[in-house]
């Protein structure tokens, strides 16, 4: 199965500059998108020959993200949960459209059936020193709840859990260019950001792309709209595959669909795709 998680920033945009080509070469079978910001019927009409699940933000044009399944992929949808606040409470307005969870099924040719929990992830970008920084450490403290409940079924023989999107956070310096000038100065590159990912890494879950390439620097998925930043390749690998550890041993490959040049990308960030045998 290969699931592939891509931030659109706009999917209408993304749709005027080609996306259609990159879903038609890579074809993933399962598909989270983050940074929608469009309404349910237009997104979905922007992904044909998928099966759209979309979560769009309360407040128009932020956020949104989607889970989408190809169509005659061996993969069938099933329980939605929209949100990753506790059940019986409302997710912010700041917050909404940022956790989708959706239940699938993938069967094999023999007819056996694996279940699999998937969830389009969008975390605040943040800016220090502001509310906004407030909002997303809000948000980071609901998702912590939520991926140890996660893990805590997974252990306890649920099914698996791969939580995939745009998280606005790097791990270390062999996840962004200029860690100096960054580090502990710019959002997403604090200390207190990254010990969320790292209490999460720690405690069972994986990151899928380091696991596969645990020397590599980068590969970088986003890369700033100013100056040379994509030319240079000066990126963040702030979008991720996280998965809890039986599911990550079956993943075989992945790749960063950086675009070949700066005029041919369709987002500022880029598809980070893997393949599991499942």
């Amino acid at each position: 199965m290969r699931v592939a998680t891509i931030n659109v920033n706009g999917i209408r945009a993304a749709a005027r500059k080609h996306m259609d080509s990159w879903l038609e070469s890579s074809a993933p079978d399962v598909l989270l998108l983050q940074e929608v910001r469009a309404d349910e019927p237009t997104a979905a009409a922007l992904l044909p020959g998928y099966e759209s699940v979309i979560w769009p933000c309360r407040v128009k044009g932020r956020a949104g993200v989607a889970v989408a399944v190809r169509q005659g992929a061996t993969v069938t949808v099933g329980a939605v949960r929209r949100g990753v606040s506790a059940p019986g409470s409302e997710e912010p307005d700041v917050d909404s459209g940022r956790w989708l969870e959706v239940d699938l099924t993938s069967t094999d040719e023999a007819g056996g059936q694996t279940p699999l929990t998937v969830v389009s992830a969008y975390f605040h970008s943040g800016q220090v020193g502001t509310i906004k920084m407030d909002q997303k450490y809000a948000h980071l403290d609901l998702v912590d709840a939520r991926m140890a409940s996660l893990l805590a079924r997974a252990a306890a023989g649920g099914s698996d859990v791969l939580m995939a999107g745009d998280l606005n956070i790097v791990r270390s310096e062999r996840d962004i260019k200029n860690w100096r000038p960054n580090h502990n100065k710019s959002a997403g590159v604090l200390d207190e950001e990254i010990a969320y990912l790292e209490r999460w890494f720690g405690a069972g879950w994986v990151d899928v792309a380091r696991s596969l390439a645990p020397d590599a620097q980068g590969p970088y998925t986003w890369w700033s709209q100013r100056g040379k930043a994509f030319d240079n390749d000066a990126g963040w690998r702030i979008d991720y595959q996280v998965a809890t550890p039986r599911l990550a041993e079956r993943a075989r490959a992945f790749t960063v669909d950086r675009a070949p040049s700066y005029a041919e990308r369709w987002s500022d960030h880029a598809p980070v795709v893997v393949d599991y045998d499942l």
